[in-house]
């Protein structure tokens, strides 16, 4: 199996199976204890039904939207998520490009192997850059300033990660960052020669927006869980999600908002949007599922702030749902990180383009020209459904 065999989710999932040592594939594919949440974050699309117009003049569609101040080609970008060397020797060079080449926005993450500060040299595309709330309360108001001086265009807050989810899978594989050698692991890394050598060569791993302030930044000789939950601020509240709001003074997002009671807070302390978020069904299990969310939060606030629907999206027709219930654009992780590790900048382009044709194909076929022609209207929600 090769790129040109994928051509959708699952292909790139099993291509990445393929390529990637199993502790690494795990880290992406799973989820928190019983996996409940993740299962359901794509199901949920399953409840309703796309109606479609006929007879519409479609031939020419426009899919470009603007979420957070900037303006993107098709409604759908890459969410920002950790350690993307682990995947790819290139790591977040490649998905930056691919996101520049795409037209759409590029997040990027706190916990990342590449700098905020190449990334903003690498590319003058959309980004968004990706905060925790840390026990060192500087080293927050550092990565905010850097920001700025990065040319990043926009900032997000996760806070659905005071505390890290038990993900089961990765004490089974063995999973830790950098990886190690164990008896679990040794015989997964043997198989993946290609792989092991990029990761032994390709420069020392290193979580580069943080290492100049804490050595647990540089020399993680643990999981990625132990550091979430030695570093990142239990206590932290609302009025330290206002402080970032206005210290960045600019578009921002609060990803991990899952209530409308949250939702409401947010617009209180200035957010621009809010991503609906259960962190990819890696936290707590047993949550709603973001997409179940949605039309009740929408209803709630839609009209004063940016909804952003982020978790379970693997379909064109996904995104277009969400639309059509008010969502301003989508954001995905889990496909794209399976397209990095199974072919590196271009397989994080050919998933990308993959879902922009069939997210145009789908508008085609809903007769639909523009994204804002999606409502209510476009959607029905089927009883009785389990």
């Amino acid at each position: 199996m090769n790129l040109k065999d994928c051509h959708n989710f699952d292909d790139y999932r099993k291509l990445a199976k393929k390529k990637l040592p199993s502790p690494i594939f795990h880290y992406i594919d799973g989820g928190a204890d019983d996996e409940v949440t993740l299962k359901r974050n794509t199901e949920s699309f399953n409840s309703c039904d796309l109606v479609p117009n006929v007879l519409s003049d479609v031939s020419s569609v426009d899919l470009s939207t603007t979420v957070l101040g900037q303006k993107i080609d098709f409604p759908l970008f890459l969410s920002a998520t950790a350690m993307h060397r682990l995947y790819h020797h290139h790591g977040e060079r490649a998905t930056a490009m691919a996101a520049e080449k795409m037209g759409t926005m590029f997040g990027t993450s706190t916990m990342a192997t590449t700098s905020l500060e190449d990334i903003g040299k690498l590319t003058n595309g959309p980004k968004l850059f990706q905060i925790y709330i840390h026990k060192d309360r500087g080293l927050t108001d550092n990565l905010i300033e850097r920001c700025k001086h990065a040319g990043f265009n926009s900032v997000c807050l996760t806070v659905d990660t005071v505390v890290a989810g038990n993900r089961e899978r990765d004490h089974r594989t063995g999973f830790s960052t950098p990886p190690r050698l164990t008896l679990s692991s040794l015989l997964s890394f043997a198989l993946h020669p290609r792989w092991s050598l990029n990761y032994l060569f390709g420069g020392k791993f290193r979580l580069e927006n943080i290492i100049h302030m804490t050595d647990k930044g540089s020399s993680i000789d643990k999981s990625v869980i132990d550091y979430i939950n030695e570093q990142f601020d239990p206590s932290m509240n609302w009025k330290d999600a206002e402080y970032c709001v206005k210290k960045w003074g600019g578009p921002f997002a609060l990803k991990g908002v899952m209530s409308v009671d949250d939702a409401k807070k947010a617009i209180d302390i200035g957010c621009s949007a809010i991503m609906i978020s259960n962190h990819g069904g890696r936290q707590l299990d047993g949550s709603r599922a973001p997409f179940d969310q949605l039309s009740e939060i929408v209803d709630a606030v839609g009209d004063k702030i940016e909804v952003i629907l982020d978790g379970g999206i693997r379909r064109g027709t996904h995104v277009l749902k969400a639309l059509a219930l008010g969502a301003k654009a989508c954001s995905f992780g889990k496909g794209y990180l399976f397209a990095l590790g199974a072919a590196g900048q271009k397989g994080v382009e050919s998933i990308l383009q993959k879902m922009k044709a069939e997210i145009n194909r789908d508008m085609i076929l809903m007769g639909c020209k523009s994204v804002k022609e999606l409502n209510r209207s476009k959607i029905v929600f089927r009883k009785n459904y389990k």
